[in-house]
């Protein structure tokens, strides 16, 4: 069948019309005239690869990776870079859109270069799991990671790899002496529950799913030099992977963030970004469920006056929230999920001057900033930030000040 493309849409693909249903087609651009087969029917639409390219973008270009289609990494690695940036802009209006904030005319992107920026990486087997399947895909370099990682990559062959799930950091910014100029751990099993005799307690307790847990070990710590200061976390925990952007974020806060007494970290991970803003700010407030990223947290912050509280968001909200000083600003970085009902409404109802929302989901992103708006905040700005280019993954900054829209 044959079908012209629209509009790109969340997820990277772009979307078009089949005898008036909506189809999905996986590595296409808007625009395109394309010979499709149809590979997964649904009540609403249908998803369909490309058979043949008809009338092709003039973004369209060659994929320079060899794994391209088949890894599950990349997905609009076939578009030209510049090109890319403007389409995940288009998702990211799109999706604020929908949550009724047209954001059009107000999208800054943040970027960096295109390939060899990305230093994290989770292994399987030596390997990388194949797009849509359990099957691992041996690769000997990869365009998007730094020089350490593909110098690994290339200097060891896939049978002297490390098996099962893996952990791997290497970057330019490392301030290790290591040769390697990088560190690789093995991802810790998770010990069972202890058995729990459910009759003597009343309530049971919800597991928390929004962080997973490290363990803090000297062999699996790493340190970067981020903008003049030594950032230190376990390469087994959550740190961004592409520094590069990640460095000109944080001169970014500097610049907008005005400084002052008090100001609040939600989901403030090992304190990457505490660390700065302990320069503009007399006391620091961080909150973070994971415990063991609050340990390193403690090292990064050490000699600059702040409060660290090793707990949810929503556990913060209830039971410290009322005892802690009033706040100048806040920055507020939640999971993928969004913030926590509870941090929201805190934050809608706070009264704080300044709020800077960091997120790595549009959907989410745009739903808490719906709520802020409607709570009487006005968004000033709102960054792209561009952390993974080739890939359809958005992540954005918000800024808000408390006032009348």
């Amino acid at each position: 069948m044959e079908i012209i493309t629209e509009k790109i849409t969340f997820g990277g693909n772009s979307l078009g019309k089949i005898n008036g249903k909506n189809t999905f087609v996986p590595f296409s651009l808007p625009g395109e005239k394309l010979e499709v087969e149809i590979t997964d029917t649904k009540k609403d639409y249908d998803t369909a690869r490309i058979v043949k390219v008809i009338e092709a973008s003039p973004y369209r270009i060659e994929a320079p990776c060899p794994y391209y289609g088949t890894c599950g990494g990349c997905n609009m690695m076939h578009i030209k870079p510049d090109f890319q940036r403007k389409l995940r802009r288009s998702i990211l209006c799109d999706v604020f859109m929908h949550n009724g904030i047209d954001i059009s005319s107000e999208v800054f992107i943040l970027h960096g270069p295109d390939y060899g920026y990305r230093a994290r990486f989770q292994l399987t087997d030596g390997g990388l799991s194949q797009k849509n399947s359990n099957e691992i895909i041996q690769i000997s370099k990869c365009l998007c990671a730094e020089k350490n990682i593909n110098d690994y990559l290339e200097q060891t062959s896939p049978e002297k790899r490390e098996k099962g799930r893996c952990h791997l950091f290497g970057s330019s910014f490392m301030t290790q002496p290591d040769d390697a100029g990088i560190v690789i751990s093995k991802e810790v099993e998770k010990k069972q529950n202890p058995v729990i005799d459910r009759k003597k307690i009343k309530h049971k307790p919800k597991e928390n799913h929004y962080f997973s847990g490290t363990l803090y070990s000297p062999e699996n710590s790493i340190t970067v030099n981020l903008n003049g200061k030594d950032i230190s976390f376990d390469v087994r925990g959550f740190f961004q992977s592409n520094l590069y952007v990640f460095s000109k974020v944080l001169e970014l806060l500097k610049q907008e963030l005005p400084g002052g007494k008090n100001i609040l970290d939600m989901y403030s991970g090992c304190g990457s970004i505490s660390a700065f803003l302990a320069d503009k700010y007399e006391n620091v407030v961080m909150v973070e469920h994971n415990r063991d990223a609050i340990v390193y947290a403690e090292e990064n912050l050490s000699g600059k006056k702040h409060i660290s509280y090793g707990m949810s968001g929503a556990a913060w909200v209830k039971n410290c929230a009322a005892y802690c000083p009033s706040f100048d600003a806040c920055l507020v970085d939640p999971p993928r999920s969004g913030m926590e009902k509870e941090v929201c409404d805190y934050l809608c109802n706070s009264k704080i001057p300044l709020i800077f929302s960091l997120s790595c989901d549009p959907a989410t992103h745009a739903r808490d900033c719906a709520r802020l708006i409607k709570a009487g905040y006005m968004m000033k700005r709102i960054y792209l930030l561009d952390f993974y280019p080739n890939t359809s993954h958005i992540e954005s900054l918000a800024v808000f000040e408390k006032g009348i829209r």
